[in-house]
């Protein structure tokens, strides 16, 4: 029996199609599978833990949506041997990016999960929370905060707004890092502790970040003018900003963080720092293209 956990409203609508046409794939090939949705995205996570409870010979579970359903479901996956097929119908689908999957090709996504075994990766762990791709503090997460404030726009354009809204004012703040041990002090501009390669939606944050190592890459921006960051923003999608000299990596297994200022992970608000993050190997089972 396989679980569909479905976010309906995710990609302004695109969860819904995409849940139907994954529906269809399943009825055609005679499977069994149980629709799991709900109302909220707590009541979601409750139903599903109550499928997963009463269900033990559970095959998989499919999770049609965007980041934050896939955030919402590695809670209960992770460290256990059940896997995860991500159906990308969400705005961003970083996890998607970070798996190798297409974003335009659903076919051809749940054909290579019925025809490829799933594999291991590792997750990151803050304070108790699970993520697959990003945890991070600083300019992206002002933003998010005061994204999450409008009603209009909607989808990407209300990100963009936030942006523009946020930068003129912005001011780098100082950071403590603590890296396997090792305290490192700095103002910056933006932290951001990557499992995975990619956030916000394509931009690739972390362009090296491995699932099978057991580290983080932790990028470091260091502060720069208003003028300098709009003139480097566009090369994050490329993740040719790494070569720029305001741009700081390490690798670190243990990450800890503080500073007056909030962080996010997977597009979820953590909260409050300080933080501490641990790359936790192995930990989730899901198919790889």
């Amino acid at each position: 029996m396989w679980a569909i956990v479905i976010n309906p409203i995710a990609g302004q609508g695109k969860g819904a199609s995409y849940g139907t046409r994954v529906i269809t794939f399943f009825n055609s090939r005679g499977i069994d599978y149980r629709i799991i949705t709900g109302a909220t995205a707590n009541l979601t996570s409750r139903n599903l833990a109550t499928f997963l409870s009463q269900t033990h010979d559970c095959s998989g579970v499919v999770a049609v949506g965007g980041d934050g359903l896939v955030h919402l479901v590695i809670q209960q996956l992770a460290q256990t041997d059940i896997p995860l097929a991500v159906i990308p119908a969400g705005t961003g689908n970083d996890t998607c990016r970070t798996l190798g999957w297409p974003l335009d090709d659903l076919e051809f996504v749940l054909e290579s999960v019925f025809s490829k075994d799933p594999q291991y990766i590792d997750l990151g762990i803050v304070d108790g929370e699970w993520f697959s791709a990003i945890l991070s503090t600083g300019f992206d997460s002002v933003v998010n905060e005061r994204a999450n404030t409008f009603k209009w726009p909607r989808g990407p354009m209300k990100y963009n707004a936030a942006i523009a809204r946020e930068l003129p004012g912005f001011k780098p703040r100082e950071y403590e890092l603590e890296l396997d041990g090792q305290i490192y002090s700095t103002k910056a501009m933006l932290i951001a502790v990557g499992n995975g390669i990619s956030y916000g939606g394509g931009m690739r944050v972390c362009p090296n970040a491995l699932l099978h190592d057991g580290l983080f890459d932790v990028m470091i921006l260091h502060p720069i003018s208003t003028l300098e960051f709009l003139r480097v923003f566009p090369k994050v999608y490329s993740g040719a900003h790494v070569s720029h000299p305001a741009v700081k990596f390490f690798r670190s297994k243990r990450v800890g963080i503080s500073s007056n200022a909030v962080a996010y992970a997977d597009g979820e608000r953590v909260g409050p720092l300080p933080v501490h993050a641990e790359s936790i190997p192995s930990a989730l089972l899901t198919w790889l293209q």
